[in-house]
């Protein structure tokens, strides 16, 4: 009967102490102190605007959005991808997509502007229980889809970086489709996950072994691709081959936080939205009255300094996951929340 106690006891000071320290790593421990040096506008009518990419020659915004709530509750509403204009003083936003299909779920997305200045949109869409890359081409007025892009290798597409008007790279956020596995994968923080390079024609694993994957982008040059890996806290980044989508490991930038969201401004800064609350932010995914809190990170490559530019406790805007900055201002796009932010920094030097 001692045996079996002492066996219980261990037991149960083992549990304890990975659960302390999940915690502790997801930061439900951090003292958190909102600030924000500027004004924010809360801008209605995109519910769920979880990414946003800004074309900055053109001063728009282009915004994807779906309902995750309802999708939650077995509802399928329409999500659209959404054009929001820098300059307009009443913050409207036009729906591009409204004929789009009624089980369009719109989910990371990336514009490329060639140099002759052809425009092309990419989005993941996560339709009917697929997982696809849908291809659009922008003339300044109207977004004509091109293309649909499907491949096994796809098991959970979160974002993707457009290399030209045909490749792109995207990431796994999950090596395991919902279930008993991703669930493992995700609580006891494998870095099993990939990324992938699509080369006109079909997908290759461009770098594996990254836990939880989730927002990708690129350095100005095309040369140096970033890889936001929420569970551990950082960013990787990898020297990229833009001709060939080759990766190879090159560093990494510790944040400590839930990073997701990357997005990368005309000097080459990281703005990064992030879940400072990890644990938090899933318990907000069940119940929109716990609110999860929202922080934003500039780094400068160059120097390596990480600087917290907006902390929200969750009443401003709640579950944030993507900053997208130009001249001055700066886009707050969050999971669930029906309006995203368009900020005004006081100083964005």
């Amino acid at each position: 009967m001692k045996k079996w106690l002492i066996g219980l006891s261990v037991v149960v000071a083992l549990v304890a102490g990975w659960f302390l320290r999940l915690m502790w790593l997801a930061g439900e421990f951090k003292k958190l102190e909102p600030h924000f040096a500027g004004e924010c506008t809360p801008v209605f009518g995109a519910v769920g605007a979880e990414d946003i990419v800004i074309h900055r020659a053109a001063g728009v915004a282009f915004i994807s959005a779906a309902d995750r709530r309802a999708l939650m509750k077995g509802g399928s509403p329409r999500g659209g991808l959404y054009l929001y204009d820098l300059s307009d003083p009443r913050h409207r936003l036009r729906n591009l997509t409204p004929d789009a299909s009624p089980e369009f779920h719109p989910h990371g997305v990336s514009l490329h502007v060639g140099p002759e200045g052809r425009v092309t949109l990419m989005v993941v869409n996560h339709e009917r229980g697929n997982h696809t890359v849908e291809i659009y081409d922008w003339n300044g007025e109207v977004l004509a889809h091109r293309r649909t892009i499907a491949g096994p290798l796809m098991v959970s597409p979160n974002d993707l970086h457009a290399l030209d008007h045909e490749r792109f790279i995207v990431t796994n956020d999950h090596a395991n489709p919902p279930g008993f596995a991703r669930t493992i994968e995700e609580y006891f923080r494998r870095e099993i996950s990939n990324v992938l390079y699509y080369d006109g024609s079909r997908f290759h694993e461009a770098v594996g072994g990254i836990g939880l994957p989730n927002g990708v982008n690129a350095s100005p040059d095309g040369r140096t691709l970033y890889v936001a890996s929420t569970i551990t806290g950082s960013i990787r980044t990898f020297d990229l081959d833009p001709s060939s989508g080759r990766l190879s490991p090159k560093g990494r930038i510790e944040i400590g936080s839930g990073v997701d969201n990357i997005d990368v401004d005309a000097e080459g800064r990281l703005w990064v939205a992030a879940h400072p609350k990890l644990l938090t932010f899933v318990r907000h995914v069940s119940d929109p009255a716990v609110l999860a809190p929202s922080q934003v990170f500039r780094i400068d490559p160059a120097s390596g300094r990480v600087e917290e530019v907006y902390l929200d406790l969750g009443s401003g805007i709640a579950g944030s996951s993507v900053a997208a900055f130009h001249d001055g201002r700066l886009l707050i796009g969050t999971v669930f929340d029906p309006k995203f932010l368009d900020c005004r920094l006081r100083d964005s030097t």
